[in-house]
């Protein structure tokens, strides 16, 4: 038995009232008593506070609601409800969880952020559709989905209500809920209506928004958008509709404020060459749009806006030329505003001067007269009982009659727009639905109130009665569906404040009633209403003033100042200007003033019936004169519309909150706040839900939180009912506090507080036994550490004393010896060193005596040397004398002969002859000089080498002598063996001095080459020591590499894995390209079918040759009609189908015909070549002045007969060739056995390899000589041109003969230096090579050394035994490279022989030709033929070769057996893709026949059979399974078959022999392949589908560990459905059920031989589908993001991965795409306080990006008392951290991302010939071969 309840006890904290926060948080620090006059509290700054209570005026204060309930979606579910537990929560989601969206009941309360937050993206709008409103965050597009739902499932109207103070987010609101149902219910059609509605929007903008001191995109109407649905809720057309218009925002605009958008618009792209007749400047030069000094909106361009406008309108279809009629409308008006009114002297009239611009520009955009207007401006007319004259205005009237007329040319343009965007998104289909979304004012008060804020405030008093109602109505409904009695609950009627307004002899009327008086002033009618309603409880007279009144709405006290009601409501326009805008040349402004009312009354009963609504009562009747109608009147009849409307329709309620007016991002002002929760309706609604029962729970979620409170007997009963029953029946006395419904439980306000209060004082008793008894327990195992640390202690202690007394003894008789070794060493040292003293004096006294006797005989050896080298010398000079005369008397001889024979050469010179020889010799010379510079440099690197030699030689034998003579100086002091050394040596150095001037003079004759030599060697050193330097550098980075080895080996992993994720990619794009092909195909299968149908009639039928060509619409190419293959073969291939069958096939057709014209445009240019060629030789021929010598015409002879004969050659070969032809097709005809045709084939290919190289050879030799003749043919030429050109010239000379001869000689030393200098060229150019080559060696080299150093400082790191294995393992790789070399090489010999093969094999096939058609001549009349091996049946059924042949008419029996009618069950007991083998065996056979038409029409047909099984069987999985497991498979066999060798190394001998021979069906293997792919995507989609609904409910909702997971109070969403859930939704799905699931799939693709691989990719990509879907409702829940969440979730996802290994799936990747979710886990798990703690966050969640960390942080929801939330500071800790990231924006996880599929190829083990075709199948027409 619990005790009673006091809620006013120690500790409770309560709600206090303050002026500034407008509620205080404070606790009671003493238990208050009944009847005491304060009560005891303590503020959160732990400063006290006596807080008075009275029995009137100071009641006892709000309770606190307990901390877990903080933060709640859903106002509703807070225990306590009342104002300051709404404001709170509201400023708790704001401020710390930035959540601008609350429910409140029905209700959505939406907070301006004042920033842009990625929540709205395609997405989320993705991961709200189809959810249910109260599984997710709140949302505005959980409420736009909510209605859309609706909507579908009662099939009855939506209505979307977005009301809010301006600047609250109203129109971005509005804009998002239609962007939801754009992307939701996208039309059908392309028709692109959800565009249209869209574009409406920055229209809608333009013209009806403007910049106001509270928001910068103010709305100044009311608008109302119908957006309509077809009857499969695709949007098929929208209709708006709008309310009163702020028309005084045209004339007049407050500071700091500025008029519609659309004015500034213009005015930023007045510039344009288009605007320029607008005669318009910058906004400051306007009246109208300067009257707020501020033009200017921070961060929005008004040009670019414009830009937007434009656009919109073109896109809903605005024609040009209406849209510059506009543009001209809106610039008159600006002009109309600036036009000056000059008053006259006596005041009562005004004038306007004929000079003015502006009325001239403005009469000119309007087509209207100048006089007349300038005239009617400053005149008025009076009509009275018997005439009518014409009155002066003054001034100020005519200025009020120009802002009237401006206002009211706007308010025609304003809805003339509507009426036109109206008009763009009606639609002639017939509406099933429609979702109206209502975009209105709030409940404003100012200052000072007119007559907009009335008629404001009078909408939303109809829209709160509204509202009260609905809600009452759902509670009503709640409590009937639960069967709960209930009573009355009292809310707020505001009907007599509706009728106080719009009642008869109300304000409205008295208001209407007063403007018809003639002269009615606002004094007048403010007197009436005081007369008349004083009365009323909602009518109050200020006590101040005469001129204003007071309204006490539902929301607050607003004064209304009566001054401008009347003229505001009269909206007076004189009737002669309108006249003038009548009469106007521009059809569309005479159109806005032409008959409104019968338009206007006509498209408003058109709007009433378009929206299906029938009003009770008849709207009254409107006036026969638009401008006599006042304003109030028609906003009540468009107010009283716009509520049938809404009554008639499901309301949704959005209110917009305005946090603060400083417009600050994430800044709450609470007393804003608390004013708009009153005015907009949200604090009435908790009123109603608090005044029954605001608190439900359902029967399981009570008993799973509160079975605590239990006892053990209790638990034992079956019936949870009951037991929930009797709990509440002992813990609460009071039984009105609780009801039993069905199957929730209801609760009075702060019940579940108190049932909270009780769960954790049961905890808190529970911790502190469960702590009493862990600490005992750690006290006594502490006690036994300290007892038995203390025993080890003394032992160890005493030990030690021991140990100290021994060593102290040893130490003693330690330094005893010690002291004896020392002094014995001490006296040794001594003595040593004393007879080291002695030895060392006796030393250096014997040297001393020695070195001086050295001395002096040093003397005398100087002495005789300087005797020997003066003597010598003298003898020298002497010598030197004698033979220098010698020398002189030689040469005057020598002179003297020398003379004489020049005077006889120069005589000689004179004479022809000598010219002659010197002429003719010099070339000869010339050659012999070459030669002999060539010998001459040969001699000098022999001298240079033997020089070198030679001075090695002297330089060893001159050390010998060296040392042979210190050895003789040592050994012998005799002076003479010295001397004769001595001159021995001078020899030598004499033989040494002329070989160094040999070598000198060596030099000087080649210095030129030597220079040349030299700099090519200075620059090898050059790149010597940069390639050096360049190999430091190397070594550094190689020690560089070696220190950040891991560094490295991380980036070569990231580029690795880049390059991987790029493949894949490049992949995603190929396979959504094929994604899209599907669709846009099956889109045209669609639209065909409509065709079909909308052109089919009773009596038609389909010929059978139209309705084949009609199913074999395939858009695949046939064979070898590919870009890259063989033109020849595909154009004999068309010759040998026929051109009928060849017609067939459009693209080929095509194709061919394209390559037929290139063809013949090649052959014309050749051809044109060849005349050209042919015209040229012919000149060359007949011209007379360019003879060819006989030697010429002898080769040209001789190439002409070469030429023959290999032509001649090339026919004999061919000849050979039809020959073996022919011979083979005669041995073909005849019944030969295969190895005959086998060996005839070998014949065959080896003549035709010969003749293949016999070609070649022939055709190189005719290219040789070709280019010999050509060459010599220019040569030719070149020489007749010079020859032509010095011809004259030496004809006209009259120089000697000789010059002929001296020309010549200079030819030839021309093409001597010709010669030198191609040598020269090519000797460089082979150094260059060389040069490079070695660059390459030293690149490879380079390469080479720091993979050894890699390997080297890898094999140091490891221990010995592993460096051997490493050795080993390196060993193998090599030789495994060196082994791929060769096998390259062998594909690659390969390759040709196959290339020769498919030469082969076309020969063969023209032979068959040939052999079929002999056979069909000789017989004409078979109707049917007969199969080839018929006969042969019996025999060869033993030999089955594993094809199957059929008749051509049969395909179609084959494929509907096969492909159309076959189901998965009926081959299931047979050999998995049997349907596969069986096809490729039946194409195997029209292979092995040759027929490629049976080929190519056997596998079109397969492949559109296979397309319309699956477009029939779209949602079905196994279906799609088997058919992707078949495909596959065919895929397959027509590679393994194909004869490629990349595909035959698994295959066997059998197999290889099986391979296919005429046909290569590479690009019928890439159809198939992009077939598969399709299926593939259809498979994942068809399994997604079935998985989708499963996946939340089973990994986050389902109790997988029983009893973990706490339940929280419900809110008002989670309730308001509880009589639809029957148990069979989506909560009954479980983990077991999800894993059962996947667990059929795989056996499904197992049982149908679907490849393992592409097994592992499917279960992948549905892994990684359950981990985006599942963190995605993660990231969108508060519920679930708990640490009971994140135990429940990390035990589902291990359940998942021992699903992986238990069915040997791990390698598949898919493990790897839960990391994400598997973070989320245990990010709720972890600590979350410390700066440790968000370090290891940061370092935990790696596959989270950082807005999905703080969104899980900001969601992380306590279950209980005992855990903490999350503060602010540590979230922001970590979103410092990971600032550092690149993360994307986007906070979702892409549901629609596809991985790129792979299609592996896997071989068959299965021999053809063993398979076995069941009966049952009914393939008894197939004939095994």
């Amino acid at each position: 038995m619990m005790p009673d309840y006091d809620p006013y006890c120690k500790f409770t904290r309560v709600w206090i009232p303050d002026q500034e926060d407008v509620w205080k948080a404070a606790e009671i620090t003493r238990d208050y008593k009944e009847g005491e006059t304060v009560l005891h509290l303590k503020l959160e700054d732990d400063s006290p506070l006596e807080y008075p209570i009275g029995p009137k005026d100071k009641t006892l204060p709000f309770l606190r609601n307990p901390d877990i309930l903080v933060g709640e979606n859903d106002l509703t579910a807070l225990s306590y409800l009342h104002e300051p537990a709404v404001l709170h929560n509201l400023k708790v989601r704001f401020l710390e969880s930035n959540h601008i969206y609350t429910y409140c009941g029905i209700v959505l309360v939406a907070i301006n952020p004042y920033e842009q937050l990625q929540i709205y993206g395609e997405e989320v709008i993705n991961a709200y559709s189809g959810q249910n409103m109260g599984d997710m965050d709140p949302h505005i597009f959980a409420v736009a989905e909510e209605a859309y739902k609706q909507m579908a499932r009662d099939e009855r109207n939506q209505s979307i209500i977005v009301s809010g103070e301006s600047g609250a987010g109203k129109t971005v609101s509005a804009k998002y809920a239609m962007r939801f149902f754009a992307t939701v219910g996208g039309s059908a059609e392309n028709t692109n209506v959800e565009e249209k509605v869209l574009a409406s929007s920055p229209i809608m903008e333009a013209v009806g928004n403007a910049k106001t001191t509270r928001n910068d995109n103010s709305s100044r109407f009311g608008k109302y958008i119908q957006i309509v649905f077809s009857r499969h809720f695709h949007i098929i057309g929208a209709n708006m509709r709008t309310y009163l218009l702020e028309k005084s925002r045209v004339v007049f605009q407050a500071e700091d404020e500025r008029n519609y958008h659309i004015f500034y618009q213009l005015c930023a792209s007045a510039s344009l060459p288009e605007f320029k007749d607008l005669a318009l400047t910058s906004a400051e030069d306007f009246t109208y749009t300067s009257l707020g000094e501020n033009i200017f909106i921070d961060g929005v361009n008004d040009a670019d806006d414009f830009k937007k406008t434009r656009q919109a309108f073109t896109l809903l279809g605005v024609k040009e030329n209406n849209q510059s009629g506009i543009f001209k409308i809106i610039a008159s008006i600006l002009h109309l505003g600036n036009v000056e009114i000059c008053p006259e002297r006596d005041g009562e009239s005004c004038h306007i001067s004929r000079d003015d611009v502006h009325l001239q520009h403005f009469c000119r955009l309007l087509g209207v007269e100048l006089e007349q207007m300038a005239h009617w401006l400053c005149h008025r007319k009076l009509a009275t009982a018997s005439e009518t004259y014409v009155k002066n205005m003054s001034s100020k009237q005519a200025m009020n009659a120009r802002d009237a007329l401006a206002k009211h040319i706007y308010a025609h343009m304003f809805d003339w727009i509507v009426e036109h965007v109206n008009m763009a998104l009606r639609t002639s289909s017939k509406q099933h639905s429609f979702i109206g979304v209502l975009d209105i004012y709030g409940f404003e008060t100012f200052e000072i109130n007119s007559f907009e804020q009335f008629c404001i405030n009078y909408a939303n008093e109809k829209l709160q009665q509204q509202f009260n109602q609905h809600v009452f109505k759902l509670e009503q409904e709640e409590y009937m569906k639960e069967q709960i009695p209930w009573t009355l609950i009292d809310f707020y009627d505001n009907q007599p404040c509706i009728d106080l307004i719009e009642a008869k002899l109300g304000v409205l009327d008295l208001l209407d009633e007063e403007c018809k008086v003639p002269k009615g002033t606002d004094q007048n009618w403010a007197q009436k209403l005081y007369s008349q309603h004083s009365s009323s409880v909602h009518f109050q007279k200020p006590r101040m003033s005469n001129i204003s009144f007071i309204i006490i709405h539902f929301a607050d006290k607003v004064e209304y100042q009566c001054e401008g009601f009347l003229e505001k409501n009269r909206d007076t326009v004189y009737e002669e200007q309108i006249n003038i805008l009548k009469a106007s040349k521009f059809q569309l402004v005479a159109d806005l003033f032409q008959e409104k009312q019968d338009s206007s009354s006509s498209s408003s009963t058109s709007k009433s019936s378009r929206v299906n609504v029938r009003p009770a009562r008849s709207t009254p009747k409107a006036p026969n004169r638009e401008h006599r109608k006042s304003v109030g009147h028609q906003f009540r009849s468009s107010l009283q519309l716009l509520m049938e409307t809404l009554n008639a329709t499901t309301p949704h309620y959005v209110r917009c909150i305005k946090p603060n007016d400083e417009k600050e991002s994430f800044s709450f002002d609470s007393r804003r706040a608390v004013q708009q929760l009153r005015a907009c309706g949200v604090l009435e609604t908790i009123r109603i839900s608090a005044a029954g029962y605001p608190s439900r729970w359902t029967y399981p979620d009570f008993f799973n939180r509160y079975r605590v409170l239990m006892k053990k007997s209790d638990m034992t009963v079956g019936d949870k009912k009951l037991v929930c029953r009797n709990l509440l029946e002992t813990l609460v006395k009071d039984p009105d506090k609780f009801q039993f419904g069905k199957t929730k439980i209801f609760f009075r306000a702060g019940q579940v507080a108190y049932l909270e209060k009780l769960r954790a004082d049961k905890f808190r008793s529970a911790c502190i036994k469960i702590q009493k008894t862990v600490r005992g327990w750690l006290q006594r195992i502490r006690y036994r550490k300290i007892r038995k640390s203390a025993i080890t202690l003394q032992r160890f202690g005493r030990g030690y004393m021991a140990r100290r007394y021994a060593e102290q003894l040893r130490l003693t008789r330690a330094a005893l010896i010690c002291q004896k070794q020392y002094r014995m060493a001490r006296d040794r040292r001594a003595y040593l060193r004393t007879r080291q003293a002695v030895v060392t004096i006796q030393a250096y006294t014997r040297g001393m005596y020695t070195r001086r006797i050295f001395q002096q005989f040093l003397l005398h050896h100087k002495a005789m040397i300087i005797q020997k080298a003066v003597r010598g010398w003298l003898e020298r000079k002497k010598f030197k004398r004698a033979r220098n005369a010698a020398i002189t008397i030689q040469c005057a001889y020598r002179r003297m002969r020398a003379k004489r024979q020049l005077k006889q050469l120069k005589i000689e010179a004179k004479s022809a002859q000598h010219l002659k020889k010197l002429n003719t010799g010099m070339e000869n010379k010339i050659v012999q000089l070459q030669r002999k510079m060539d010998d001459q440099s040969k001699e000098y690197k022999t001298q240079n080498e033997h020089l070198l030699i030679t001075n090695t030689t002297l330089g060893t034998e001159m050390s010998k002598l060296q040392k042979e003579l210190e050895q003789m100086r040592s050994r012998q002091g005799d002076g003479n063996q010295l001397t004769s050394l001595q001159d021995e040596l001078e020899k030598l150095r004499a033989e040494l001095q002329e070989a160094h001037e040999h070598r000198k003079r060596l030099e000087e004759e080649h210095s030129s080459e030597k220079l040349g030599l030299t700099q090519r060697v200075e620059e090898l050193e050059q790149e010597n020591s940069m390639l050096k330097s360049e190999k430091e550098k190397m070594n550094q980075r190689i020690l560089q590499h070696s220190k950040s080895t891991e560094d490295q080996e991380s980036s070569a992993s990231q580029r690795e894995l880049h390059l991987q994720t790029e493949m894949d990619e490049e992949r995603q794009r190929y396979q959504n390209l094929l994604k899209e092909f599907s669709r846009l195909e099956q889109r045209y299968d669609n639209l065909q079918e409509e065709v079909s149908l909308n052109k089919f009639q009773p009596g038609h039928r389909r010929n059978p040759s139209n309705q084949s060509s009609l199913e074999s619409d395939s858009n695949y190419p046939s064979i070898s009609t590919s870009e890259v293959g063989d033109t020849e073969d595909s154009l004999q291939l068309v010759e040998e189908m026929g051109m009928e069958k060849a017609a067939m096939d459009i693209s080929l057709f095509m194709k061919l015909q394209k390559r037929v014209r290139e063809l013949e445009q090649e052959r014309k240019r050749l051809q044109t070549n060849l005349d050209k060629m042919e015209e040229l030789a012919k000149c060359k021929g007949a011209d007379p002045k360019r003879p060819t010598s006989e030697r010429e015409s002898e080769d040209l002879a001789y190439n002409n007969l070469k030429r023959e004969e290999l032509e001649s050659e090339n026919k004999k070969l061919k000849n050979d060739l039809n020959e073996l032809r022919k011979a083979i097709a005669v041995r073909a005809s005849q019944n030969n056995s295969s190895n005959e045709l086998q060996e005839s084939y070998n014949l065959l290919l080896n003549q035709l390899k010969a003749a293949n190289e016999e070609l070649e050879v022939r055709k190189e030799e005719v290219l040789i000589l070709r280019t010999k003749i050509v060459s010599f043919a220019q040569q030719q030429e070149i020489n007749d041109h010079i020859e032509s050109n010095k011809m004259p010239e030496l004809n006209n000379s009259k120089q000697p003969i000789d010059k002929e001869e001296a020309l010549e000689a200079y030819h030839g030393l021309c093409e001597s230096k010709k010669l030198l200098e191609a040598q020269l060229q090519s000797q460089s150019r082979q150094h260059k090579d060389e040069l490079e080559a070695l660059h390459t060696q030293i690149e490879l080299l380079r390469d080479d050394i720091e993979k050894k150093q890699e390997i080297l400082n890898y094999t140091m790191s490891l221990s010995p035994e592993a460096q051997v294995q490493y050795s080993v393992q390196q060993e193998i790789t090599r030789l495994t490279n060196d082994n791929l070399d060769l096998k390259e090489l062998v594909e690659k010999l390969e390759k040709n022989e196959r290339k020769l093969k498919k030469q082969l094999r076309i020969y063969m096939k023209k032979v068959q030709e040939l052999e079929v058609s002999q056979t069909a001549a000789a017989q004409p009349h078979k109707a049917r033929p007969e199969l080839s091996r018929q006969v042969t049946v019996q025999r060869k059924e033993k030999d089955f070769e594993g094809m199957l042949e059929y008749y051509k008419e049969d395909e179609t029996l084959l494929v509907k057996t096969l492909i159309t009618d076959i189901k998965p069950s009926a081959v299931s007991a047979t050999v998995p893709c049997l349907p596969a083998y069986i096809l490729f065996m039946c194409i195997r056979h029209a292979d092995y026949i040759n027929d490629d038409q049976k080929v190519e029409s056997l596998l079109t047909s397969t492949i559109n059979a296979i397309k319309k099984v699956l477009k029939k069987n779209n949602d079905d999985f196994e279906m799609t399974s088997f058919w992707l497991a078949n495909t596959s498979r065919l895929l397959h066999c027509l590679k393994q078959y194909s004869g490629d060798e990349v595909f035959m190394t698994q295959n066997t001998v059998k197999q290889n022999e099986h391979c296919m021979k005429n046909f290569d069906l590479a690009e019928y293997r890439q159809v198939l392949s992009d077939l598969s792919i399709q299926i593939y995507q259809q498979l994942i989609k068809v399994a997604e589908g079935i998985m989708q609904p499963m996946i939340v409910s089973a990994m986050l909702e389902s109790e997988s560990i029983p009893s973990l997971a706490g339940v929280k109070p419900m809110g008002y969403r989670n309730r308001s459905s509880s009589m639809d859930d029957d148990g069979s939704g989506p909560s009954s799905y479980t983990l077991e059920g999800l894993i059962r699931q996947l667990g059929q799939f795989n056996s499904i693709m197992g049982e149908h031989g679907l490849d393992p691989e592409i097994v592992n990719q499917v279960v992948r990509q549905l892994f990684h589908c359950i981990n985006a879907i599942t963190l995605n409702n993660l990231l969108l829940r508060k519920d679930v993001c708990s640490w009971s969440t994140g135990m429940q979730l990390r035990y589902n996802i291990s359940q998942m991965e021992e699903w992986l290994r238990g069915n040997n799936l791990h390698q598949s990747k898919a493990g790897v795409t839960l990391e994400s979710i598997i973070q989320a886990a245990q990010l709720l798990q972890v600590k979350k306080k410390t700066s440790q703690d968000a370090e290891a966050i940061c370092s935990l969640c790696t596959a989270l990006t950082m807005q999905q960390i703080v969104k899980i942080l900001n969601l992380y929801t306590p279950l209980n008392e005992f855990e903490e939330r999350v503060t602010v500071s540590f979230i922001r800790n970590i979103q410092n951290r990971l600032q550092e990231r690149n993360d994307p924006a986007q906070l979702l996880v892409d549901t629609k991302h596809t991985f790129p599929v792979l299609f592996p190829y896997t071989p068959s083990a299965l021999s053809l010939e063993t398979l076995h075709i069941p009966a049952s199948l009914g393939l008894d027409f197939l004939v095994r071969v």
